[in-house]
């Protein structure tokens, strides 16, 4: 912990001398606020969760400060932009207030097993918010409506239901894997599901393709649907249900290239973004691109990149001012990060004894793996854009907040996992003693 919070100091000290000639005078107050916040999640972690996994908050900390930093770098090369390192400290704290809440009120995950039901039509209800609502409170921004703004605050609602819908999955599929274990046929060595078993993935496939079609939210529907499709996998493991959740997403989103404008459009400058970029329609993935390749191998060094030329770098292309001025050996470090964070919940959910545990980690786990994968191949170009933000390092309070809850839902569920199963008292009840020869002959 000491050390994830120094890193990120001496990273917000590099980058004001840079930009400056000198310390910046918040580096006290920064390095003051985030230390006193991560010493309380340290503090409750060990009251209250005192066998969880010792590395996640360490690295949720070490990339929270980091994107600190880079916002703060941000914000000075173009005050224009969207990034304020203070606000997003601030929601910091909002978010660590939230990871210590949710270890304090849930004492055992096998809890949240009961709220199966009404997770699922709570998560629904706040995908859905932002497509029902008038335009004032959840306006279109970059083609999407995911945001709700209310009395000056932003928030979206999709970053807390995919909590609660990863909840309600794990719950579900525990309660109807063996149903959905069963086969009908097998067709070129797969077992096929029942045609009475489909109603579930068909019902997740529908709702992600309205997510898509409404709020035109590419992201979101790809890792809604995608991390039900896994959880199912895990749950039956039958590799059927694997390929047939690829295959009704890969027609879903056939469908919605030929129908709509707006994805037919994030797929020609994908394949083409050359083409679009003096219209402007591919200028955020070519600048992006453009700051990858000149970071090349080291990078150019903190505060000495122009990662401002990039439209939105503090939100959802802050992985391409990584490159630019981290250069690829420092954006394979935060990728480590992100994939150290996914181990320990893997090997969280391997650990884990009863079921819906194990789900509900691997969920999250998985989760945060997509999540990481479809911003970073959106910005390299690998794939579509899909407007996510990256976990802990973009600008904003719902993401933010959200995974900090996430990472305080594994280390209750590794809390449970490495905690010593309680030794059983041996029976103290003693046998009669035999008597010794002399007895028993004086007996006879």
């Amino acid at each position: 912990m000491v050390f994830a919070v120094l890193v990120a100091l001496a990273a917000y000290a590099s980058v004001g001398y840079v930009q400056t000639g000198e310390l910046p005078a918040s580096l006290a107050a920064y390095g003051a606020g985030l230390g006193v916040l991560v010493l309380v999640a340290h503090g409750v972690v060990r009251k209250f969760a005192p066998y969880a996994d010792p590395i996640l908050l360490p690295v949720a900390t070490l990339l929270n400060g980091l994107g600190l930093v880079l916002i703060y770098r941000i914000d000075l090369a173009q005050e224009s932009q969207p990034g304020d390192p203070s606000q997003q400290l601030a929601w910091t704290a909002v978010g660590i207030g939230l990871f210590c809440a949710v270890l304090v009120l849930i004492r055992d995950h096998r809890m949240l097993r009961r709220y199966t039901y009404i997770s699922m039509f709570v998560g629904i209800a706040l995908l859905a918010l932002p497509a029902v609502l008038p335009a004032s409170l959840s306006p279109t921004i970059n083609g999407s409506r995911i945001w709700i703004r209310v009395a000056g605050f932003s928030i979206q609602p999709g970053e807390f239901a995919k909590l609660l819908l990863i909840s309600s999955f794990a719950g579900y599929l525990v309660a109807k894997r063996d149903v959905l274990a069963l086969a009908s046929r097998r067709v070129l060595g797969l077992d096929l599901p029942r045609g009475r078993d489909l109603g579930p993935i068909l019902v997740a496939w529908a709702a992600s393709l309205l997510i898509l079609i409404r709020e035109k939210d590419l992201g979101t529907s790809l890792l809604f649907f995608g991390v039900f499709v896994v959880l199912l996998y895990i749950a039956t493991e039958r590799l059927s249900w694997l390929l047939f959740g690829i295959t009704l997403f890969a027609s879903g989103a056939f469908f919605a290239y030929q129908v709509f404008n707006h994805v037919a459009l994030r797929v020609d400058t994908w394949l083409d973004a050359g083409r679009y970029y003096d219209s402007g329609e591919s200028y955020q993935l070519m600048e992006g691109l453009f700051g990858l390749a000149s970071g090349g191998i080291l990078g150019s060094g903190l505060g000495q990149g122009l990662p401002a030329r990039v439209p939105y770098a503090s939100t959802d292309f802050i992985i391409a001012a990584i490159g630019e001025e981290l250069g690829l050996t420092g954006l394979m470090a935060i990728l480590l990060l992100y994939a150290i964070m996914v181990e320990r919940g893997l090997r969280t959910a391997i650990a884990v004894r009863d079921p819906f545990g194990k789900l509900l980690a691997a969920g999250l786990a998985f989760s945060l793996a997509l999540q990481v994968f479809v911003v970073v191949g959106g910005v390299t170009g690998l794939i579509p854009l899909t407007g996510l933000t990256t976990p802990f390092l973009s600008y904003g309070g719902s993401s933010l907040v959200a995974n900090w809850a996430l990472v305080a839902l594994l280390l209750r569920i590794s809390d449970s996992a490495r905690r010593p199963m309680p030794v059983q008292a041996e029976s103290t009840t003693t046998m009669p003693a035999a008597p010794d020869d002399a007895t028993q002959v004086m007996k006879t």
